[in-house]
């Protein structure tokens, strides 16, 4: 049994950020319904084209992985009958999502107020760009302005002197984020609700959750009086530790060491690279010495692994308990070997995605297929005990889809 199987949850929400939210809700059991406008539907259905890569044709990756597991009902909430659907769907959820910014919730009638005059026990999460306090609570923006431009990552990661700044590294990177965020609050309100009987107002912004993301730079920051500055790239990474860096393999692939404490785990390095004659070398032979010809150390290091192809080097170094991993792309983190033994890319449909982290009794996270536009919205209608009269008359109204 999943932990949230019986929950049901009514999502009002668009794009990334707050259907995200709804996924991982869905991941973990919940029964999660997901609103579209009876005519648009989710804008997100329409994306094709995320930077260089364009997708044709349905499954669309662009839709499925903030919304599979869901169900969908097109519905207007300004058509005759409507918003009126919307309070009795409300009117026996344990959670409420959105992601519409105030106005558009005072406007449909979907507020906080609204819903809890339906459902008072009724958990309600809510999702936003910069948080709900403050001059600029009732703006509206995305991950790119909200997460990785105002929150401090993409200047903390962009080269001094470099024009512009570094773009996020893949489309609804701090949508995701935040959107687990979002979820985690959404399980913790659920559990106070159970313990307590009192439900919950639930807020997560992609301001805030940028803000944590970068949560021990800006306390060292803070402490410090000096904001965090970018690097420029470099294969090495530590001017006395040669065992914390990168280093290019023969197949200009590169290998990522970690190892804090580099006399600890030289001799071991040193045999597992072939080379045992350098744990004895009296330049490395403490930890001082170590960062003293560190210069030394990072020469030798870099002529033996452009030896060998990145194979060569994991083959040999699956047995080093010091930390290092290969720099993969996104196609060969998909294959890793240790990714698909923990199951966290699965199959949704016909589509593989990756799954939400959090796990539960070690065993695979379950993904079902992401909704087609309105597909549940007979199905839904029947199980709040409508006949076929009412519907066709709200099909009629332009209410639903």
């Amino acid at each position: 049994m999943r932990p949230l199987e019986g929950i049901r949850v009514l999502e009002v929400a668009m794009y990334g950020f707050v259907p995200s939210a709804g996924a991982v809700l869905a991941d973990w059991g919940a029964d999660v319904l997901k609103v579209e406008h009876a005519v648009t539907g989710d804008p997100q259905r329409g994306l094709r084209q995320t930077g260089a890569f364009r997708v044709e044709g349905d499954p669309n990756p662009n839709v499925a992985h903030a919304n599979r597991g869901k169900r969908s009902i097109g519905l207007d909430m300004a058509a005759p009958g409507g918003r009126e659907l919307l309070y009795e769907l409300a009117r026996d959820v344990d959670v409420f999502l959105t992601s519409f910014l105030p106005e558009a919730r005072t406007r449909f009638g979907i507020d906080v107020d609204d819903i809890r005059a339906v459902n008072p026990q009724i958990v309600y999460a809510r999702g936003s760009a910069l948080g709900p306090r403050g001059p600029e609570a009732d703006r509206g923006g995305y991950d790119m302005t909200a997460f990785w431009a105002r929150a401090g990552t993409a200047a903390s990661i962009t080269p001094p002197g470099t024009e512009g700044m570094i773009s996020p590294p893949g489309p609804a990177y701090g949508d995701t984020i935040s959107g687990t965020n979002l979820a985690g609050g959404i399980a913790a309100a659920l559990l106070r609700r159970e313990r307590s009987g009192e439900a919950a107002v639930v807020d997560v912004s992609l301001l805030g959750s940028g803000l944590w993301a970068m949560g021990h730079a800006i306390g060292v920051s803070l402490h410090l009086d000096r904001a965090w500055e970018g690097v420029p790239p470099r294969t090495h990474g530590s001017p006395t530790n040669p065992l914390t860096g990168l280093y290019r393999t023969s197949d200009e692939r590169y290998l990522s060491l970690v190892m804090l404490q580099p006399r600890k785990f030289w001799p071991e390095v040193c045999r597992c690279l072939g080379h045992p004659e350098l744990a004895d070398d009296p330049r490395f032979a403490t930890a001082e010495d170590i960062a003293r010809h560190t210069g030394d150390a990072v020469k030798i290091l870099r002529e033996i692994v452009a030896g060998r192809t990145l194979a060569e080097w994991s083959q040999r170094l699956a047995t080093q308990k010091g930390p290092w991993a290969p720099v993969q792309d996104t196609l060969q983190a998909a294959a890793d070997p240790q990714v698909r033994a923990n199951g966290y890319i699965g199959r949704a449909g016909e589509l593989e995605l990756v799954a939400s982290p959090v796990q539960f009794d070690v065993e695979d996270t379950r993904l079902d297929p992401a909704p087609e536009f309105a597909a549940q919205t007979e199905e839904v209608l029947t199980e709040l005990g409508y006949g076929w009269e009412r519907i066709l008359a709200l099909k009629a109204s332009g209410a639903i889809t």
